[in-house]
C-alpha cells in the first residue's frame, strides 16, 4: 500500500507534468490548482509525521511509580 506522503508527492508531480502538456490556458490553470492542492496536503502530512517523530524522539520523563501519591 502506498503511503500518504508518496501518494501526494506522486499526484502533485503528475499534475505539474500534465500542466506542462496542457493545450489551453484553462486546462493548465486547473492542473496547477490540483497540483497546489496535492502539495498542500503533502506538506500537512509531512508536518504531522514530523511532529509524531519528534514526540517519539523526546520521551516524557515519568517515574515507574508515583511516590508522591503513596506518601
Amino acid at each position: 500500500m502506498e503511503s500518504d506522503v508518496r501518494f501526494f508527492r506522486r499526484r502533485a508531480n503528475e499534475e505539474l507534468a500534465a500542466a506542462g502538456r496542457a493545450v489551453t490556458d484553462a486546462a493548465r490553470e486547473r492542473r496547477l490548482i490540483l497540483a497546489e492542492a496535492f502539495l498542500g496536503r503533502l506538506k500537512a502530512v509531512e508536518a504531522a509525521a514530523s511532529a509524531t517523530d519528534l514526540a517519539i524522539a523526546m520521551p516524557v520523563e515519568r517515574s515507574a511509580m508515583n511516590w508522591e501519591r503513596l506518601a
